[in-house]
């Protein structure tokens, strides 16, 4: 079994710019989802809890790097 996975702190500038992508979603499916993921890491959210919320593999969750 895989151990915890956790993005960095991310700046307020970061939190911001993703929360627009979640809120608008007009970026497309795949950005918002992995815009959740970041933002759902990054405060703490185990990776469990995250796949169930994006509807996506655990796997997919920790290979998961950055949004761009």
């Amino acid at each position: 079994m895989a151990g915890p996975v956790r993005a960095r702190q991310l700046s307020e500038d970061e939190v911001r710019r993703l929360q627009q992508i979640v809120r608008r979603g007009k970026h497309g499916t795949i950005r918002v989802r992995r815009a959740m993921m970041i933002m759902a890491s990054a405060s703490g959210t185990p990776v469990p809890t995250i796949a169930r919320l994006v509807t996506a593999d655990e796997d997919t969750i920790r290979k998961l790097r950055t949004i761009t």
